[in-house]
């Protein structure tokens, strides 16, 4: 039987060319190309510069130079060197040491240099360069009476002085000390209240805690002749998803390490000492 339609022929050819439209659209979308996603990388290439994280307080990494107010330091340096060979700006932009590691998490910040040792906890969050930098834990301490410290079992009921997120603060709170925290503070507020007995101590690194001593010889402080701990590695840290960035970044470290780059800057700001280099402190 012969079902005979009762709309129009308009209305019928309406419908049909309906149909066309869709199919085609259909198809279009179907062999469209997708969108590129640039990574860090991309952008960074594109903007011809990397925004890096860093204190501008801390001796002998990052520091402004007492008569011109430039920011300088070892890692300064070095990352300056880095920019100049992947033909790249750099912005430095100072920060204390926990918003550092928030903005590079968050993408506002490309790099965070500031002597940030590579720990397990730190790498399930962060890509961490090459190691630019290889030193150990010591003690700054009173010179008259060494704070009545004799090992790290002496730190209870100790007023430490620190960061609260640094691996040394760990450290002093593991042993007991009460810890004392500055908001990205100068090496001489941390270094004077050790002298005048607001606190008691310093947990850091042996290079930056030498440096720091030094520079500050009229002050009642000295580097603890009997503690050692903790061997570190210094890298500079980028997000965990900009493996693209990392890889570049590693290339020029590793260039930068063996024609010699860091090692004469590290001789420059750690007193002839090369800290590329493992120290041996058994």
């Amino acid at each position: 039987m012969m079902t005979v339609s009762n709309k129009p022929k308009w209305l019928l050819a309406m419908g049909a060319a309906s149909m066309i439209l869709l199919a085609g659209c259909g198809n279009s979308s179907e062999t469209a190309e997708p969108a590129e996603t640039k990574t860090a990388w991309d952008e960074i290439q594109e903007q011809g510069s990397m925004t890096v994280a860093t204190s501008g307080t801390l001796l002998a990494t990052s520091f402004r130079d007492s008569e011109s107010d430039e920011l300088t330091g070892f890692e300064v340096e070095v990352v300056r060197e880095l920019g100049k060979r992947l033909d790249l700006d750099i912005e430095f932009k100072e920060l204390g040491f926990d918003e550092m590691l928030t903005s590079v998490n968050t993408g506002q910040i490309d790099i965070a240099a500031n002597d940030i040792e590579i720990t397990e906890d730190r790498l399930d969050n962060f890509i961490f360069s090459t190691p630019i930098k290889y030193s150990y834990g010591t003690a700054v301490v009173r010179k008259d009476d060494l704070s009545g410290i004799k090992t790290l079992e002496d730190l209870k009921g100790k007023k430490a002085a620190g960061a609260s997120t640094s691996i040394y603060m760990e450290i002093a709170r593991s042993y007991g000390a009460e810890e004392v925290t500055y908001d990205n503070a100068t090496n001489e507020v941390y270094l004077r209240d050790v002298s005048i007995g607001r606190t008691d101590v310093i947990l850091n690194d042996y290079y930056l805690s030498t440096f720091g001593v030094a520079a500050f010889p009229e002050l009642n402080i000295t580097i603890h002749p009997d503690i050692k701990y903790a061997p570190s590695e210094v890298g500079l840290v980028m997000n965990k998803d900009n493996k693209e960035l990392a890889e570049n970044v590693n290339k020029v470290l590793e260039e930068m390490l063996q024609d010699g780059t860091i090692s004469e800057i590290s001789t420059e700001f750690f007193g002839g000492a090369d800290v590329s280099v493992k120290p041996d402190i058994e």
